[in-house]
């Protein structure tokens, strides 16, 4: 597709996610377990709540800011995070860590620059010291409680590789600009735990979490977006860090990516989607993981980890993801919220809604297929 197609798709994408507004957050007091199994959980949806949606949804923003070279979403952002600061933020855990990635990123062209970047080291040093970690010190997968945005849900002894996404990229970003070792070298250590525990070396994939209680995978099931919270993250973090990794690390890290990515391929489907369970042809094609892939699969060619072959998967890719954009702007086939499950009907159960991070994967990879 030309960059005047895609361009097209973009701010339409754009539009949308600018203006989805908010939820009714006090639907979440009552919600039940069943509801919130297939992903119904009204903070989740919308624009206007601290936490990952809409933390992912801004950073989809402002890499599309980057590619314009110029601040023309600016003043969105100085709104959203002006109005967040002084309503009061919700409680600190990895999820609500994601805004804080695209603040790291803003913070020194918003008005208020010194009193942001300051809250961005105070959540740093939170991560290091204050958020809860599992054996061999991995974060946490500490989450928002479900009807209540100052409490949280533990999950105790648990890691999931959202976190990755969430959390550790920010810490990363934050220690590259302060020159912060101790940042920098815990950032890699996550990136190190979380391999050691969710990737899989039989299939090249990633498990969704792992529990130290009870030594297991859970259910053992190859979720198509928390695969792709790596594909897409592990270009990020290596992009970030430049020439500032061991090699033998940067290599290992690169190895680990070529065999995920090397297990996706054989996984795509004629569509140019991935199924929500991955290795589960009967489950549904879903778009925000898909777009995520794609993302990944093109950063992997433009730095010549990847081979062509994974440029043609991800131009079959960005052709399926426009034809889920609907005429308004919203990226379709997007599913909800998604706890870790023990069996594959769980992911197949979990809805499929409009949220903010399927409008910010789908603007990510659109902007990475852009001739530059």
């Amino acid at each position: 597709m030309t960059n005047e197609g895609l361009l097209e798709k973009i701010h339409l994408v754009v539009e949308k996610l600018m203006n989805l507004g908010g939820c009714d957050y006090d639907k979440d007091k009552s919600v039940s377990s069943t509801d919130t199994n297939m992903g119904i959980i009204q903070r989740d949806f919308g624009i206007e709540e601290w936490d990952w949606p809409q933390g992912v949804g801004l950073y989809g923003l402002y890499k599309l800011q980057e590619f314009y070279k110029d601040d023309r979403y600016l003043p969105f952002f100085e709104d959203w995070y002006n109005r967040h600061l002084k309503n009061g933020l919700p409680s600190r855990n990895i999820n609500t860590t994601a805004p804080f990635l695209p603040l790291s990123c803003l913070h020194q062209k918003l008005k208020n620059s010194q009193e942001l970047y300051q809250l961005c080291e105070s959540q740093a040093d939170w991560l290091i010291n204050g958020l809860p970690k599992t054996q061999d010190n991995g974060f946490q997968h500490v989450t928002s409680a479900i009807g209540d945005r100052n409490g949280v849900t533990l999950h105790e002894g648990q890691i999931w590789v959202d976190t990755l996404f969430m959390s550790v990229l920010f810490l990363n970003r934050m220690g590259q600009q302060a020159a912060n070792p101790v940042w920098k070298s815990e950032s890699l250590h996550q990136f190190l735990v979380h391999i050691k525990y969710l990737f899989d070396k039989q299939t090249g994939l990633f498990h969704h979490g792992f529990s130290f209680e009870r030594m297991d995978n859970f259910g053992g099931v190859f979720w198509c977006r928390g695969n792709s919270w790596f594909t897409y993250g592990i270009m990020e973090f290596l992009d970030d860090c430049g020439n500032d990794l061991d090699k033998g690390v940067r290599a290992y890290l690169i190895d680990t990516f070529r065999s995920q990515a090397a297990a996706l391929l054989k996984l795509q489907a004629p569509s140019g989607l991935w199924r929500t369970v991955l290795t589960d042809e009967t489950s549904y094609e879903e778009v925000s993981g898909s777009a995520a892939i794609a993302a990944g699969f093109l950063r992997g060619v433009q730095a010549g980890i990847l081979d062509q072959t994974y440029q043609t998967a991800a131009d079959l890719a960005i052709s399926a993801i426009c034809d889920n954009i609907s005429e308004d702007g919203t990226v379709q086939n997007v599913s909800a919220g998604t706890g870790i499950g023990m069996d594959g009907s769980h992911y197949k159960n979990v809805l499929i809604m409009p949220m903010a991070y399927g409008q910010a994967l789908a603007l990510t990879a659109l902007c990475e297929a852009l001739d530059k």
